[in-house]
């Protein structure tokens, strides 16, 4: 029977993804990741899930790669390896483009691959006290893998520092550079994500869904005639839904659509 890595449970539409190795700071491995995306991707294929959680049980959030893991992997062939690295980014993959909105919370340390995992969600919460570090340098690697997603969070310019120097940083530098949207007191993460789970039940899921799409489609293009095109055509789509119908209704009429009568 295959070790369990990860806990999964879902309740009142919230689905929470544990990554429950606290012995070693919830380091991952190619186990761990295939059971993390099997989780992930059962939550988005789940319509009674409005919303994903992402949490490491322990001390740390993730510390990133398992040492043994790696250790292995300098005796992959360069084939072998790509094969291993695109594990991992299958897992970034899933989550980054999960159509449910995604909240990480983050304590104690997150680093190489945590901070990854911590960019890749839609929306981040770290607790006061929590390092990050984009450490891979430091042993000869690189942030490859991770690199679109924290990019896309910190910026090019920011990017170039920290891929470089491996610094340490604390939540509040995180918070300014945009890798997290909040600092909360220590043992107060479990209150800031009641706050943000409760925001997005107002909202309609399909809408959500759809708003992460466009946001995932037109990040960073120009802005040209097949961008204004295709945010027409998405806006249409909404307007047409049944879901867009009956929040207009609800909104002229002052009443509650069924979204928000389930939450």
């Amino acid at each position: 029977m295959t070790e369990q890595f990860i806990d999964f449970h879902s309740d009142h539409g919230v689905a929470t993804v544990t990554m429950n190795r606290p012995d070693v700071h919830n380091a991952f491995n190619e186990q761990v990741i295939a059971q993390m995306t099997a989780a992930f991707e059962k939550a988005g294929a789940d319509a009674a899930v409005r919303a994903v959680v992402l949490r490491g049980n322990g001390k740390s959030f993730s510390a990133g790669g398992d040492m043994n893991w790696m250790k292995r992997s300098a005796t992959y062939s360069f084939e072998q390896n790509v094969a291993d690295a695109m594990g991992l980014a299958k897992l970034l993959k899933t989550i980054n483009t999960l159509p449910k909105p995604t909240i990480a919370l983050v304590q104690g340390n997150a680093f190489g691959g945590g901070v990854g995992l911590t960019a890749c969600c839609d929306i981040a919460i770290a607790e006061e006290g929590t390092r990050f570090c984009l450490s891979e340098v430091r042993i000869g690697l690189i942030p490859s893998i991770i690199a679109p997603y924290v990019i896309a969070a910190i910026g090019e310019r920011q990017a170039r520092r920290y891929f470089m120097t491996a610094e340490r940083f604390d939540a509040r530098v995180a918070e300014r550079l945009g890798l997290v949207h909040e600092v909360c007191a220590q043992g107060g993460l479990d209150a800031a994500k009641d706050k943000i789970l409760a925001a997005l039940s107002d909202g309609a899921p399909s809408a959500q869904a759809r708003g992460k799409k466009v946001i995932l489609e037109i990040a960073k293009k120009p802005i040209d005639d097949a961008v204004i095109k295709f945010t027409a055509e998405q806006i249409a789509e909404a307007r047409a839904s049944d879901e867009g119908k009956e929040g207009l209704s609800a909104f002229l009429n002052k009443s509650e659509p069924n979204w928000r009568k389930k939450a």
